[in-house]
């Protein structure tokens, strides 16, 4: 039985994880982030990765930083077979790397060597890419540049969001690993190298990155509020009040309107001039400090605020 050390965080992950656990991968423990508070009422949370492993009876490592942690040590002892990857959110020690007997290996959300980094995802719908993927990959310490070791791409469709997309991407990665790790251990594949000159970042999203700039096309904002849905929320400034877009529909017009300005409304639809003379749609929206509603309920208490013709979003 091949002995494996799981590293990764989020929902994305946890399918993953759980698929090793079925097809009889002998997980000797899971490397997982500390619980974090969540919500309103900041309640201590695990992440989903600890809960399979809590499950499935598996010992959880949950490090704040793993260089040169006791869980690092716990880990290297255990001398797994291989060490796999999957959004855990830190980099790894070579020590640790090293500590793998056949290879660490790491499940990335994209077509590397496109969007190396911490937000493939959310990169790829913002800049309006028709397709994603999963990369199957050997790890080293410079981030995301192993060779890779199998890829799969899939689709992005225009009603997708980065939280359908991870979804998504989580069951591609599950079967792709499954589909290499028998391969790797028989030494029947053939590692590629990633070409220099095609790679691309993707950085964890920025604070003031969510702000939508409003002089971008219908189409590159309707690409950027998907792909910051549901985190971390794309927003603007509607009359003034920092305002989250939620859902947005590119409308079939044109405007002379500069953008930001108010072409069209009634109790049911508001429509916003955007860059090229686009006209969007603003569909349900979220002021700061009040809940999610769509764009009928904002109407009904703020209609007579908003004139046609007039600067309403910056």
């Amino acid at each position: 039985m091949t002995s494996v050390i799981f590293m990764g965080t989020p929902k994305f992950s946890a399918p993953i994880l759980q698929s090793l656990i079925d097809h009889d991968y002998d997980v000797l423990a899971v490397v997982t982030q500390p619980d974090r508070r969540v919500g309103r009422k900041h309640v201590l949370t695990a992440s989903p990765v600890k809960e399979v492993a809590v499950a499935n009876g598996i010992e959880v490592l949950q490090p704040e930083k793993i260089g040169g942690s006791p869980e690092m040590a716990r880990a290297i002892a255990l001398a797994p077979d291989l060490i796999v990857t999957a959004a855990f959110g830190q980099f790894l020690p070579t020590k640790l790397l090293k500590a793998a007997k056949v290879a660490a290996v790491n499940v990335h959300a994209s077509l590397l060597p496109k969007y190396r980094g911490g937000a493939p995802v959310h990169y790829a719908i913002m800049n309006g890419d028709k397709e994603t993927g999963v990369s199957i990959m050997f790890m080293e310490k410079k981030m995301d540049a192993g060779d890779v070791l199998s890829q799969r791409a899939i689709p992005i469709t225009d009603q997708d969001d980065v939280g359908s997309m991870f979804d998504k991407l989580s069951v591609v990665g599950r079967d792709l690993l499954l589909e290499t790790l028998p391969k790797l251990l028989a030494g029947d594949i053939t590692p590629v190298k990633q070409d220099p000159e095609q790679v691309t970042f993707a950085p964890t999203i920025k604070s003031d990155e969510e702000r939508v700039d409003i002089s971008l096309s219908a189409r590159l904002i309707d690409c950027k509020v998907r792909a910051l849905r549901p985190f971390p929320t794309a927003h603007v400034y509607l009359n003034g009040v920092r305002t989250k877009l939620w859902h947005v529909t590119i409308l079939d017009q044109q405007t002379d309107l500069k953008p930001g300005q108010l072409v069209s409304r009634d109790k049911h639809h508001l429509a916003i001039a955007t860059g090229d003379q686009g006209v969007l749609s603003l569909d349900e929206i979220q002021p700061a400090g009040k809940p999610k509603m769509s764009i009928t309920d904002f109407l009904n208490g703020s209609m007579d605020a908003l004139k046609v013709g007039e600067q309403v979003v910056e």
